[in-house]
């Protein structure tokens, strides 16, 4: 790819990339959320037409107008949201849109035949006869890869592969990783997580920006300098763990059930607490009932059965502004949704459900020069990148929306803070500051429930950690965990 440019009202997504792409290696392409990456492997897959540039494969400059010029180039790309039909078999996702046929319909021991051999050649093996809304999300995603194999992809672009698996299930994603370049296929791997792209990768491209800062081989790289690739200057680990010293109980939920939008059980009888000097990680793969949980907690959503006690106080059934009044602070999962109003400025978002405060507001009369203040010190304390308090939060990027999020929360310095994935979205840099600051709440005797699907970020910040597996809670583990012990109960194998 030469003189790749894309760009979309407002932001220059890419700008001026040049990129290479071996045969038979895994390349990674890293880089922090925004920096460009999905982008422009979506331009090499024909999901956006380039604005400027060219793509030549094996030598010859190629056309890519879409998936279908893609694919026929032996492209092949699995996106992290799926595109499987669930009510259909895993034999018939994988042949659909390339069916073998006899006489106008689907020839299914052809099919079922061409599959067996697929999955045998790649050792990828899945029923195919199961439904795929039957299949665990590893499972899925192996299908995922089986349908671009099937349409003979070389070049296989994984985006952000690992977002929705348990550690084991991303091991068994790296074995086939290999073999897969093994013999002779070529694997993209669109990540912003280190550990990751150190493990699976031969080669590493850098992208910050929308632009491409350097590649290295993987064998000469270190955290310390993909992470200054990354965010453009050195990141250091910077906070420090008190004495674990857990006072009062200020959240406490017991026999807990949450239905979900469908309906179905998605929180199935949870008991905890959350005490005062503790952060307490709530890790689970993205779909066990932890976005219910939380939309309980704040009062977004009503339970079934169960009592949610803060701070001494039934909250059962309370607004969430009643609750945000123990001194609960919310940083929510879905930022656009529940977190910011996009059509407010910086300043606005700053005071959501505050701005009725005596430091913003006095006989219903809103001080805005105190509003611009406070939110000045969080664009500056959280290093969001605003050209003002007055812009227009829609036009900030996803994760300097997000810090605006956890700066307003963090600045009310509440008693009990539920941070459901307050790293998502933010570079590295940005990433440790607000673990520092997290750990800044616990060592001043304030309780933290964290709840990520980064489970190195769970490892490293939680006094305890509780797995929410299935709508239940499957185990309780101490800090100093490995990763294998908490992948097993990610995966619902309790010992």
């Amino acid at each position: 790819m030469k003189g790749i440019r894309k760009e979309f009202p407002g932001v220059m997504a890419v700008d001026g990339v040049d990129l290479s792409i071996n045969k038979g290696e895994v390349m990674g392409l890293l880089g922090e959320n925004g920096a460009g990456k999905s982008t422009l492997m979506s331009l090499l897959y024909g999901v956006y037409r380039l604005d400027a540039g060219t793509v030549e494969i094996d030598g010859r400059r190629v056309t890519i107008k879409g998936s279908g010029d893609a694919i026929a180039l032996g492209l092949g790309m699995v996106h992290q949201a799926f595109t499987l039909v669930p009510n259909m078999t895993v034999m018939e996702n994988i042949v659909l849109g390339s069916e073998p046929t006899r006489a106008g319909v689907l020839d299914r021991k052809l099919a079922a035949r061409r599959v067996d051999e697929l999955m045998t050649r790649t050792g990828l093996p899945v029923g195919k006869d199961i439904l795929v809304e039957n299949l665990p999300t590893g499972f899925k995603q192996r299908v995922e890869i089986l349908k671009a194999l099937y349409r003979g992809a070389k070049v296989l672009i994984l985006d952000e592969p690992t977002s929705v698996l348990t550690p084991l299930e991303s091991e068994e994603l790296f074995k086939s990783i290999r073999k897969l370049t093994g013999e002779g296929s070529t694997v993209v791997f669109i990540t912003h997580k280190l550990k990751e792209v150190m493990a699976i990768t031969d080669r590493i491209t850098v992208m910050r920006k929308g632009k491409v800062v350097g590649s290295i081989a993987t064998a000469d790289a270190t955290f310390t300098k993909l992470a200054n690739m990354m965010v453009g200057r050195g990141v250091e680990r910077k906070f420090v763990f008190s004495e674990y010293k857990p006072g009062a109980v200020l959240l406490s939920v017991r026999d807990l059930v949450v239905s979900s939008r469908l309906a179905t059980r998605a929180v199935n009888g949870c008991s905890f607490d959350v005490r005062e000097g503790e952060i307490v990680g709530l890790a689970g793969v993205e779909g066990n009932g932890q976005t219910e949980l939380v939309e309980a907690i704040m009062g977004m959503r009503k339970p079934v059965s169960g009592t949610i006690t803060i701070r001494g106080r039934q909250v059962s059934g309370l607004e969430t502004k009643d609750i945000m009044g123990l001194s609960v602070g919310h940083v929510p999962e879905d930022r656009a949704l529940s977190g910011l109003v996009l059509d407010f400025s910086v300043a606005e978002n700053s005071v959501l459900g505050t701005v009725d405060r005596p430091q913003f507001s006095r006989s219903g009369f809103i001080s805005f020069r105190a509003v611009k203040d406070f939110a000045r010190r969080i664009v500056a304390k959280f290093n969001v990148a605003a050209p003002n308090v007055d812009v227009k939060v829609r036009n900030l990027s996803g994760g300097n929306q997000q810090k605006v999020i956890v700066g307003r929360e963090l600045s009310n310095e509440p008693h009990l803070l539920v941070a459901h994935q307050p790293t998502r979205g933010l570079d590295v840099a940005s990433t440790e500051d607000i673990q520092s600051l997290l750990v800044g709440a616990r060592n001043a005797g304030r309780g933290v429930l964290l709840v990520s699907a980064d489970f190195d970020e769970v490892l490293d910040l939680s006094d305890r950690i509780l797995v929410l597996y299935e709508g239940k809670i499957l185990g309780e583990l101490k800090r100093g965990v490995g990763i294998d012990q908490l992948g097993k109960l990610l995966g619902g194998v309790a010992e």
